[in-house]
């Protein structure tokens, strides 16, 4: 099981996956949008997204969980 986490606030831009979906090493799951810049958020592993804890609009803080993958 991997969690991962937001890196710096931020607000979240775009979600691009869903709970189920199967994601490999190097897929962008949300986009983040901080200081008018887009900041993709990549799996670090392969896997299932079991959890996802953020929606488009959501302001986020440094070390938020963001998804869970399994």
């Amino acid at each position: 099981m991997a969690e991962v986490r937001a890196e710096m606030v931020a607000n979240v831009w775009k979600v691009v996956v869903s709970e189920g979906d199967t994601v490999i090493d190097g897929d962008t799951l949300v986009i983040l949008e901080s200081m008018k810049m887009e900041i993709p958020v990549i799996a670090e592993d392969d896997g299932v997204v079991a959890q996802l804890k953020v929606a488009e609009g959501d302001v986020i803080q440094e070390g938020d969980l963001i998804a869970v993958i399994e």
